[in-house]
């Protein structure tokens, strides 16, 4: 069977499917895709992309690590990729455990499994956040810790996150200012120095009670006189 499309409009096809999260739609046209057309189509990066993202919605977490680690993609498409190498990570080790992994526990499997180069530019990263975007997002903060919603897509498409990421990231750096300087009130009063009181002692007062002398008895009567 021919190709219907050519290659870039097949790249076309599955960005459109994949950015509007139609991923059934996009498995069944990536399965209409003849065989022969494998070697003009592999070096696409559209394509490989959202070959990734149907082995992800089938589970197929070995072919997705494949893809992943066998094709240098470009930056733009970094956040998306580096959510799926995440995010099945954390589903295997859920599983193995047989429970929701915390905060400490998706950091192990971060540290246990690195992201690959292929995806990744090298640039260190906080909670999956790279530092280049952190320090887009702090200094405007210090400049306006409330962001309207246009500033959020704005902040998003300069760091390369989502809405929804710059919207928690602003949320939780202002729980935790609020809770640091709670603290540091608290902190400020235990060692905040004493001074001793003054002793106010009442003036010494003395009192003295007098008493009228002691009336001498009358002289009883004589009864010579």
């Amino acid at each position: 069977m021919a190709m219907v499309f050519s290659a870039e409009q097949v790249a076309c096809v599955c960005e459109v499917l994949l950015q509007s999260g139609r991923m059934e739609s996009l498995t069944g046209f990536l399965r209409t895709l003849p065989p022969s057309s494998s070697s003009c189509l592999g070096g696409l990066e559209s394509v490989l992309k959202a070959r990734a993202a149907v082995a992800f919605h089938l589970g197929r977490f070995s072919d997705l690590y494949a893809l992943l680690e066998g094709f240098p993609f470009s930056n733009r498409s970094h956040p998306l990729l580096q959510q799926l190498w995440l995010r099945a990570h954390y589903l295997e080790a859920e599983c193995q455990r047989g429970r929701p992994l915390g905060a400490v526990g998706k950091y192990r499997v971060r540290r246990k499994f690195p992201l690959p180069r292929t995806i990744w530019d090298g640039e260190e990263t906080s909670y999956c956040f790279k530092e280049k975007s952190r320090s887009v997002l702090r200094e405007w903060y210090y400049h306006k810790p409330y962001p309207s919603p246009r500033e959020k897509r704005a902040l998003a498409a300069a760091t390369g996150l989502t809405a929804t990421q710059v919207s928690n990231w602003f949320k939780n750096r202002r729980q935790r200012d609020r809770a640091t300087h709670g603290n540091r009130k608290v902190v400020d009063h235990l060692l905040a120095p004493t001074e001793p009181q003054e002793q106010h002692t009442p003036p010494l007062t003395m009192t003295f009670h007098l008493q009228a002398p002691p009336v001498p008895p009358s002289p009883a009567p004589n009864p010579h006189l």
